[in-house]
């Protein structure tokens, strides 16, 4: 596996799309519990917000970026670090890696994106827990959705309840030991794959405006992060690019 690359405070593992499929399917028939998070500019925003989430991304198996945004300015910081989506990991996995007839867990989602799911891909033996609302707030329901994770052996275990709740489910399991395969913390992926909702066009994904799409389809919901939080990581990565190369230039 590549050796790891630090950016912005987090340990990435520079993978492309296709070497982290072959990671992630050899990790999740390996012995116990790991994680996967794959970190893009709003998990970096609220990372330099809140430090004390740094042990979600810290106690994680892999770092991977799925923002090519962040790719953009590891780039001009002389470092390569390759987005790889998390929903193109999903759709390969369910395309490509997973059997019909084997078990997949998945947390968050309703009964319409299970029955999507398994129309769409011919999976017969889905592990579905929904938590609550407010699941950041409800230590009792992250401990409930971590202890399914673990009583649910799988090799892929779908994790799709926001960041950071997914994260804290999937550290809580690892915690717990016992459990085996990948926690996937990837998202809205399977909205994607599902077709509850609209990704952005390959076009605006390789000219990194899939940030765009995402605000034009909701912009209710979406304005705030793409338009007032967003827009702080490049200060962000300003001050961590600066303090990096005056470090550099007193060695």
């Amino acid at each position: 596996m590549a050796d790891t690359v630090s950016f912005l405070g987090l340990d990435f593992t520079p993978l492309g799309s296709e070497a982290l499929l072959k990671a992630v399917t050899e990790r999740a028939g390996g012995v116990g519990f790991g994680y996967l998070v794959t970190p893009n500019v709003d998990h970096v925003v609220r990372l330099a917000a809140d430090p004390e989430l740094m042990p979600l991304y810290r106690d994680a198996a892999m770092l991977v970026s799925d923002s090519r945004i962040l790719e953009t300015l590891a780039a001009r910081s002389g470092l390569h670090l390759p987005a790889a989506p998390g929903s193109d990991l999903a759709a390969a996995l369910l395309d490509r890696v997973i059997q019909p007839d084997e078990p997949v867990t998945v947390i968050g989602g309703d009964a319409a994106l299970i029955d999507a799911l398994r129309a769409r891909y011919g999976l017969t033996d889905i592990r579905w827990h929904a938590p609550p609302m407010g699941l950041r707030r409800n230590p009792a329901a992250v401990a409930e959705a971590a202890a399914f994770v673990v009583n649910s052996p799988a090799r892929f275990h779908f994790l799709c309840v926001g960041s950071p709740q997914q994260e804290m489910v999937a550290r809580a399991a690892a915690a717990m030991g016992g459990g085996q395969g990948v926690g996937l913390c990837l998202g809205a992926s399977l909205d994607f794959l599902t077709g509850k909702a609209e990704r952005a066009p390959r076009w605006m994904q390789q000219a990194r405006l899939e940030w765009l799409h995402r605000l034009a389809s909701e912009p209710g919901r979406m304005w705030k992060r793409y338009l007032v939080e967003g827009p702080r990581i490049f200060a962000i990565w300003w001050q961590w690019h600066t303090a990096r190369t005056r470090s550099e230039a007193r060695a």
